[in-house]
């Protein structure tokens, strides 16, 4: 790991399924989502795995965590920042706060997500900036039609 940056247990996490993403022939991003320092739901882009263009990692984390209730009181975690799709579902249900990996590679909806007063911590990690950028060398059109260009 080349970023010698102290990454928090739920970032590692939210790699580990980035990772496992990329293991099952995916884009590499993972989310996992916490409430009261207890991961509550994880997931990976699964676009690719299983041909369907909503499956990011965002959405498949908080498909994968259920019915909670409230989410105010929760974080999310994502190695990328979140699109306007995944920034959307993190306005409507309320989350208040998205620690992300990077978004040098994508810049998503950072601007969106804090107009609509979700905290947003860009940690810039080396680890998910070089998951990204060696990916979208490899697979320039999987990503491209990941982010609708």
């Amino acid at each position: 790991m080349k970023d010698r940056r102290i990454i928090d247990a739920f970032m590692l996490e939210a790699i580990a399924e980035a990772r496992k993403g990329l293991s099952e022939g995916g884009i590499p991003i993972g989310s996992v989502l916490v409430r009261d320092g207890k991961i509550i739901g994880r997931g990976h882009n699964r676009r690719i795995q299983e041909n369907n263009t909503m499956k990011h990692a965002e959405i498949d984390c908080l498909i994968n965590a259920g019915r909670v209730g409230s989410y105010r009181n929760t974080v999310l975690y994502s190695t990328l920042m979140p699109c306007y799709l995944c920034g959307g579902a993190v306005v409507q249900f309320n989350i208040s706060k998205v620690v992300v990996g990077e978004s040098r590679t994508f810049p998503g909806s950072e601007k969106f997500m804090l107009d609509h007063s979700v905290e947003v911590i860009n940690l810039d990690l080396d680890e998910c900036v070089d998951m990204m950028k060696k990916f979208i060398k490899e697979y320039p059109s999987l990503w491209n039609e990941d982010i609708g260009k």
